[in-house]
């Protein structure tokens, strides 16, 4: 079994700094999570201590439940995979390659024979007689992967592996990590502050922010559920809508009250939006989850604005509406003719509704 556990886990640096604060995660065996957030935020610093590079102030880290607080990293049984690839730039790719077997003593032909089937995964068959200089970045990348991969350790750390390539070649080497993962069927831990990276690649996602872990679930779970409106808004490109109004409540009906505009909510937000009555929120609306208000029923339940700007994404558009001081986006098709100036009005679907606190950032659904 390689289920990674951190329990209450804290890093503090000299001078008070806390850069991860107490916080507890469990990583099943032979799943992918991705740690996602900002700079800054202890994706990284959480990643290194997993690997043992850095030191944890409090909490332990199981492997395989195994404490490993004070196991060196080489005793951990755990392969990492750098930003910056970390490949022998005077070796060989197959030198490479071997390089960490060679230096555990193994047998000479065991070291081929992984290498050989390692290459084949990765389809880098053609390139071990080639030096680092005469490869491409997604090749590097590559042969970084293939150097973790023929260990055959219990767990895999990734730190930001696709950063350096092009946009082109981090959809390529994301798809093939993700088919790697498949085949391997070997825990993964991956720290990316790109949310479509986490999105596509992860069984379960864990967003951070400041130290924390915010919301850990499925891809779906935290896109359509966001607990908090840090990850409502880190969560999604574009991302998601909000507009700042009151909580009212009018003839025992709640709406959501702001200059130019008064929507009913729906009823699952009554129970913690009454005792919030007369008190600030933010309205969060996804840019998929707006229609274009045409009848007058739609009307009544619509924001009303001004076309800003309009970009063109070939089989859908971004438009870019103004509503009072704020602007939403609004995602639909292409083929739905709007210009600068033009004024609408857009009808949020109520089902996909989200309100948050505005003093606390709390998801009011989510009490």
């Amino acid at each position: 079994m390689a289920n990674v556990t951190l329990t209450n886990v804290k890093k503090i640096y000299p001078g008070g700094v806390i850069a991860v604060h107490e916080s507890s995660l469990e990583i099943a065996d032979k799943e992918f999570m991705v740690l996602v957030g900002p700079s800054g935020c202890g994706k990284t610093t959480t990643l290194r201590m997993v690997a043992g590079l850095e030191d944890i102030s409090e909490g332990t880290i199981e492997i395989g439940g195994r404490v490993v607080n004070d196991v060196l990293p080489k005793d951990r049984d755990i392969a990492m995979v750098f930003q910056n690839y970390a490949i022998y730039p005077h070796m060989s790719v197959q030198d490479n390659l071997a390089f960490g077997l060679k230096q555990r003593k193994y047998p000479r032909d065991q070291i081929k024979r992984r290498v050989q089937a390692v290459a084949k995964v990765l389809d880098i068959e053609s390139l071990l007689a080639r030096r680092p200089k005469a490869l491409s970045g997604g090749q590097r990348q590559r042969v970084a992967l293939g150097r973790a991969i023929v260990r055959e350790p219990k767990v895999f750390l990734f730190d930001e592996p696709l950063s350096n390539l092009d946009a082109k070649m981090r959809v390529e080497m994301r798809k093939e990590i993700k088919l790697l993962h498949q085949k391997l069927q070997t825990t993964m831990i991956y720290v990316t502050h790109d949310q479509v990276e986490a999105m596509t690649l992860g069984d379960r996602i864990s967003v951070m922010n400041e130290g924390r872990f915010e919301q850990v679930g499925t891809p779906l779970e935290v896109y359509d559920h966001p607990r908090t409106r840090f990850v409502a808004g880190f969560i999604g490109t574009p991302p998601m809508n909000f507009l700042s109004g009151d909580i009212m409540e009018a003839d025992r009906k709640l709406v959501f009250a702001a200059p130019g505009f008064r929507l009913p909510l729906p009823e699952r937000f009554r129970a913690t939006a009454i005792p919030r009555a007369g008190r600030r929120a933010e309205l969060g609306v996804r840019p998929e989850d707006f229609t274009l208000a045409g009848a007058p029923e739609q009307r009544a339940f619509s924001i009303p604005g001004t076309v800003q700007l309009v970009e063109a994404l070939g089989n859908e558009q971004l438009v870019y509406v103004k509503v009072n001081e704020a602007v939403v986006i609004w995602r639909c098709d292409a083929h739905i003719r709007r210009a600068p100036g033009d004024a609408l009005a857009l009808s949020p679907n109520p089902e996909k509704m989200h309100l948050f606190d505005s003093a606390t950032g709390a998801c009011l659904t989510h009490e």
